[in-house]
């Protein structure tokens, strides 16, 4: 078996090479097949373990350059400012704005966590509500969950929004709106200002999508409406 700064400095070289190794590998580097004594030389070096892949994999402290959210992935492996799994996924759901759903949280993760969300809740460490016929995960803190609930719906209202396709009818208001104008169309901002006075909802973006639909471009002049008269 190695010295421990034999073993310490071999285990460096790997995992800077490697990235991420098994304990398999390690068991090599230390020659050694004692579990203890390979984790008391990665302790001397400073590591991390997958929260992926039931936590097989390991890497050094400074390798990982986490994103914003806290999250590193060599390949499919991941790893967590957080830790494991559990307490990444309760991280994950305690700092969105919006809480978030069984699919979201497997979609950033890349890793199965229904059994770790239910094992969560029942320990009462997050949350969950029902929103749109599926589960919500939340902060365990009802003030905190609440402002998440409203959040998500906000963010729902706001991507309806953003997919809305307006009617026939809309699409005439608009034009009325804006070719009725004088002297000149105006901007959509404005449009959508007037048509809200009047009880019609539409969103200067949807406004701007019917100028750009029927060529109109704000700013321009309005024609005049004929006087009906002929010239002599």
């Amino acid at each position: 078996m190695k010295s421990k700064d034999e073993a310490a400095k071999e285990l460096r070289k790997l995992l800077r090479r490697a990235k991420a190794v098994e304990l398999e590998a390690l068991f090599g580097v230390c020659e050694t097949r004692s579990r203890m004594t390979v984790f008391r030389r990665l302790r001397k070096v400073g590591y991390l373990s997958s929260f992926t892949h039931a936590g097989r994999y390991y890497t050094l402290l400074d390798i990982p350059r986490f994103d914003e959210r806290g999250l590193w992935f060599h390949g499919d492996i991941g790893f967590s400012r957080d830790g494991t799994l559990k307490q990444t996924v309760a991280e994950q759901v305690e700092q969105a704005p919006e809480g978030r759903t069984h699919r979201e949280l497997e979609r950033l993760l890349r890793v199965r966590v229904h059994n770790t969300l239910l094992e969560l809740v029942r320990q009462g460490r997050i949350g969950r509500e029902r929103f749109e016929r599926k589960y919500l995960y939340v902060s365990a803190d009802p003030d905190r969950a609440a402002e998440q609930v409203t959040g998500r719906r906000e963010l729902v209202e706001l991507l309806v929004e953003i997919h809305r396709v307006l009617t026939d009818e809309e699409v005439i208001e608009v034009l009325v709106e804006a070719l009725r104008a004088a002297p000149e169309i105006p901007a959509p901002d404005l449009v959508s200002q007037r048509l809200r006075a009047r009880d019609v909802r539409i969103e200067p973006r949807l406004v701007g999508q019917v100028y750009e639909s029927h060529a109109l471009v704000p700013g321009k002049k309005t024609a005049r409406p004929s006087s009906g008269r002929s010239r002599r």
